[in-house]
């Protein structure tokens, strides 16, 4: 399959075809990246489901916008995990070209939209909790279930809208303009735009949680000095500090495993990538699924609520083994008594 106006010296193969965005040359690199996809797919679609059923069995959790922006961020990383696995795989290890320009820009667009939704979900987190520190007494106010769950039909419909534009027609084929480096049929400027968003994004992100570290350090020092005074305030302002704790744990992850892939995309719009660089490129995109598989992690080890409803599951399981395992010598006892008898 040919690819429109390919960038010139953008790669050693002969021809624009499919083959030459396939950086992977030697079986060693192909088993390498089918396995780290593996593992941290696996491992993500198995801990955000796990986080999914425990913030929905519980009427508690469910409820609060906080937990409801968790969700969103566990669904949309559940979603990356799959289309990304399957679409990286069957691209860059098996070589399969066998198949439309729409239906590469349909799979491209549906990985756009997961990573693009769980971002935002950070985003939205981050003002939750901007808003929970900033103005405590008139959060439950401002931040009600019914505004959770509106602006997060806005957040969905913006990702996909924005990822659906290449199979709307904003592509090299049909602009007939200049293709990525990086992404067969995918406009350079389109790619350019994408990035400056995801920049801001993370601007923003990184703002509200500067604005929730500093809050939360004058918090911290007020319940220093009045720990004699143990009311509901303290309690809440306590669970503020150590859920923005929790998410900045979040945010530090994701632009460690963010940062290489953002680099090297903005590197490809200004400069041609060596073949190396774009072998390297392949394995750092793997690391945007590693991010979504320590998020559940850290959601386990500092949310309480969550880590206590983990705790219960385990427990309940634990004794359902426990009663399956016993069944069959009772039974056993039983029938040995009648015989006896």
């Amino acid at each position: 399959m040919d690819i429109c106006k390919m960038p010139e010296n953008a790669s050693k193969c002969s021809g624009n075809t499919m083959e030459c965005f396939m950086v992977l040359s030697t079986q060693a690199q192909k088993i390498s990246i089918a396995t780290l996809c593996g593992i941290f797919g696996t491992l993500c679609i198995f801990e955000n489901s796990l986080v999914l059923y425990l913030i929905f069995s519980s009427p508690r959790t469910r409820k609060k916008p906080s937990y409801l922006f968790i969700s969103s961020l566990a669904l949309a990383d559940i979603l990356a995990s799959i289309i990304f696995v399957c679409s990286f795989v069957n691209f860059h290890v098996f070589n399969r070209t066998g198949f439309s320009k729409e239906s590469f820009l349909l799979q491209l667009g549906g990985v756009n939209t997961s990573f693009s939704a769980s971002l935002s979900s950070l985003l939205l987190t981050a003002l939750d909790r901007y808003i929970s520190i900033s103005r405590p007494s008139e959060y439950k106010l401002l931040m009600t279930r019914k505004r959770a769950w509106i602006s997060l039909g806005v957040l969905w419909v913006t990702c996909a809208t924005i990822a659906a534009l290449p199979l709307l027609g904003w592509n090299c084929c049909t602009l007939d303009s200049t293709c990525s480096e990086l992404f067969p049929f995918v406009d350079d400027n389109y790619l350019s735009g994408w990035i400056c968003l995801t920049l801001v994004l993370l601007g923003c992100i990184v703002y509200a949680y500067a604005h929730v570290l500093w809050r939360a350090r004058q918090h911290v020092a007020y319940m220093e000095q009045h720990q004699a005074a143990v009311g509901k305030q303290n309690t809440r302002m306590r669970m503020d500090v150590m859920l923005a704790k929790t998410l900045v744990m979040v945010l530090a992850v994701l632009v460690l495993c963010w940062s290489p892939v953002l680099v090297l995309m903005i590197y490809s719009v200004f400069a041609r990538l060596s073949d190396p660089l774009r072998k390297v490129f392949a394995f750092c995109s793997t690391l945007c699924l590693l991010n979504s598989m320590v998020n559940p992690i850290i959601y386990a080890l500092r949310s309480k609520e969550l880590n206590s409803s983990l705790r219960r599951v385990f427990s309940r399981f634990r004794r359902q083994l426990k009663a399956s395992e016993e069944s069959p010598e009772a039974e056993s006892t039983h029938r040995s008594s009648v015989v006896e008898t």
